[in-house]
């Protein structure tokens, strides 16, 4: 049972249904040695083969040596500006398909679904693809190109949904599913009758391996089409957790953060132009925050010439700040926004109208005449009336459904899950959890941020329950 139906889900269901990757014969890898160790075993799969040989030595943008891995097989040159092709070839083998279910809040695509359609992407489109179906040839298909390099979100979210259909895994996906518990219970006992609710193919898919004495119940509820709540129990030798990590939008802890005014959500913003609560002639949106998603934000308040107050802690010129690490011709409209924090600071008036940035200050309340109080690096206090505000400073996973919110899975278990700081502690090459034989993370969940990263640990996944199920060959 895989829980959560993003990219990471959706790769690995792609995998367990029986694709398999091989080296294509007379491929290329612009990387010799990587090339070298790819010819010695042409008719062995790649999820058969051993990943940590293989990954050895190769380095670019991600911790994880599968990740680059499997990066690398599928986009040889990337990272250099190259269209090197794929040098894997995919093999259908229905007879290595390992039954499984996913579960997903809503369609599949995970938070893409939810997040405003006109954005664009910070990663450029042919690494929002997912295995054998090039996210461009799909966009072409549309009669559509991809703008410097980038896409939309409502063109990443309708893909992941093509893909689901085109590779036929619509089978093995439960939307509108909610789960509320995953927990550890003696497999003496669980009938496969408890399963039908979820499933369509007969008992045969829930048959457990004789030498298991515990599995996983996952508890939840799905709803249904009149809206009602239907619960549910399955029971599973193995459990994958790739819920991503947009749950719970991060608060900053501070009075009247509670109020009706106060968003954590760029949704709210969208939201009040739509309905005209807020336009042109409104007191200024205080956004608090320094990363991408406040920098959306901003860049959709400025769109609407809706008036901005740009609150955040750290220094403009801090080398830790997103916008120093993004190239400025790639990225374009983040730069401009670096730009307005850097020249129109509440001391000195620069050329943007409708914008302020506070560098280097911090919320102190919120009150309820929608009135803030900052305080700067000096310890000076500052008081603006807003009109709303969106705390948009990151966000973190909701593990509510584990025990102990999941805290004892983590690298640091004193401290809650979070995907860049205290991910969930996995074995490198399987994703498996060090501390919970059977239980597997994905995605941001196991420190795997990007969409191009999360398919190597989709990639560990499947071979490590291939080896379980005994589907691979000698």
């Amino acid at each position: 049972v895989f829980l959560g139906n993003g990219p990471s889900g959706i790769c690995l269901s792609y995998l367990l249904s029986g694709y398999t990757p091989y080296f294509k014969r007379g491929a290329l890898h612009p990387y010799p040695i990587l090339q070298r160790k790819l010819e010695e075993a042409p008719d062995v799969s790649i999820l058969d083969q051993d990943l940590e040989y293989l990954s050895e030595g190769l380095e670019g943008r991600s911790h994880s040596p599968v990740a680059l891995l499997f990066d690398t097989l599928q986009r040889p040159d990337t990272d250099f500006g190259g269209t090197a092709e794929s040098v894997l070839t995919w093999w259908h083998e229905p007879d290595r398909a390992i039954p499984h279910l996913v579960l997903g809040r809503s369609a599949p695509g995970g938070a893409w679904q939810s997040i405003e359609g006109s954005m664009v992407t910070l990663s450029r489109g042919e690494w929002m693809g997912l295995p054998d179906l090039l996210f461009k040839d799909w966009l072409k298909q549309k009669r559509r190109g991809l703008r410097n390099n980038r896409a939309t979100a409502e063109d990443i979210a309708q893909y992941y949904q093509h893909y689901v259909i085109k590779k036929g895994l619509q089978k093995n996906f439960r939307c509108g599913t909610v789960v509320t518990s995953v927990r550890k219970v003696s497999a003496e006992g669980v009938s496969n009758h408890t399963q039908k609710d979820l499933q369509e193919n007969g008992d045969s898919l829930w048959s457990f391996n004789e030498k298991s004495t515990e599995v996983f119940q996952v508890d939840g509820f799905f709803k249904n089409v009149k809206g009602d709540k239907e619960p549910f129990s399955v029971y599973a030798e193995n459990v994958v957790l790739a819920t991503g990590t947009y749950d719970s939008p991060t608060w900053l802890g501070v009075k009247g953060e509670n109020l009706s005014y106060v968003h954590h959500k760029l949704s709210a913003l969208e939201e009040a132009v739509k309905n005209n609560s807020i336009g042109i002639t409104s007191d200024p949106v205080l956004i608090v925050g320094a990363g991408l998603t406040a920098a959306d934000a901003v860049l959709f308040a400025h769109h609407c010439n809706i008036p901005v107050l740009h609150v955040f802690r750290r220094r403009v010129s801090d080398p830790g700040l997103i916008f120093n690490q993004l190239p400025k011709m790639m990225y374009p409209e983040y730069h401009k926004v670096h730009q307005m924090m850097k020249e129109q600071s509440a001391a000195c008036a620069g050329p943007y109208e409708c914008y302020i940035s506070l560098p280097e200050h911090h919320v102190l309340s919120f009150s309820k005449d929608k009135k803030c109080v900052f305080q700067d690096k000096n310890g000076c206090q500052k008081v603006y009336k807003i009109s709303m505000a969106l705390v948009l400073t990151g966000s973190n996973p909701n593990l509510s459904f584990l025990p102990n919110n999941g805290i004892d899975l983590a690298m640091d278990s004193d401290q809650p899950v979070n995907s860049k700081r205290n991910p969930i502690d996995v074995d490198s090459f399987t994703y498996e959890c060090t501390q919970e034989k059977g239980l597997y993370a994905l995605g941001p969940l196991a420190g795997d941020n990007f969409v191009r990263f999360v398919q190597g640990g989709a990639l560990a996944v499947a071979s490590s329950l291939l080896k379980k199920a005994n589907k691979n060959p000698p």
